[in-house]
């Protein structure tokens, strides 16, 4: 008999507001409030953070996530979130792979799912999702993510800041 080998996981994470907004950049123009969670995170919120992401991992990116990340993070001094998102092999769905250039990278071809697969079905550390909220709905719609997190301002702010919103959005 054959001894099974273990899949990698695919873990959905998302930055979400308490009023379900996932989008954290104002980069398509018509969003106001850009960078809406880091001015209020807490160390332990960070620590949170750079927990669930773990030791070492694989990010699986939406284009739109990875042309925003990839405008910021092979900049962005070193530190143990930055230094693991530069290392991590990012994983692109797209139908430009030959324009990728911030490594190392594969850019998934037209039938995702498959090709998701195929991916978790290798050797390597976990994937990981975060933003791509487009890409995340496929994901669910097919089985193939195995734990979502899901990081909310109620859990990770400063009382005052969690205090505002609650009260803000009238809970």
């Amino acid at each position: 008999m054959k001894p099974e080998t273990p899949m990698r996981k695919l873990r959905i994470m998302e930055h979400i507001s308490l009023d379900g907004v996932i989008q954290h950049s104002a980069d398509d123009g018509d969003f106001p409030y850009s960078d809406w969670t880091a001015p209020y995170r807490t160390l332990a919120g960070r620590d949170t953070v750079l927990a669930a992401y773990g030791g070492s991992f694989d990010l699986l990116l939406g284009r739109r996530t990875y042309d925003i990340w990839s405008g910021f993070w092979p900049k962005a001094p070193s530190s143990p979130l930055a230094d693991s998102l530069n290392a991590a092999t990012k994983y692109v769905a797209t139908h430009r792979p030959e324009s990728l250039e911030w490594g190392p990278f594969e850019g998934l071809g037209p039938d995702i799912v498959k090709d998701l697969r195929r991916i978790k079905s290798q050797d390597g550390p976990d994937l990981i999702l975060s933003g791509s909220s487009t890409l995340t709905s496929t994901l669910l719609e097919h089985g193939i993510a195995d734990e979502i997190l899901n990081s909310s301002a109620r859990k990770h702010c400063r009382p005052a800041s969690s205090s505002v919103l609650t009260s803000w959005l009238g809970l």
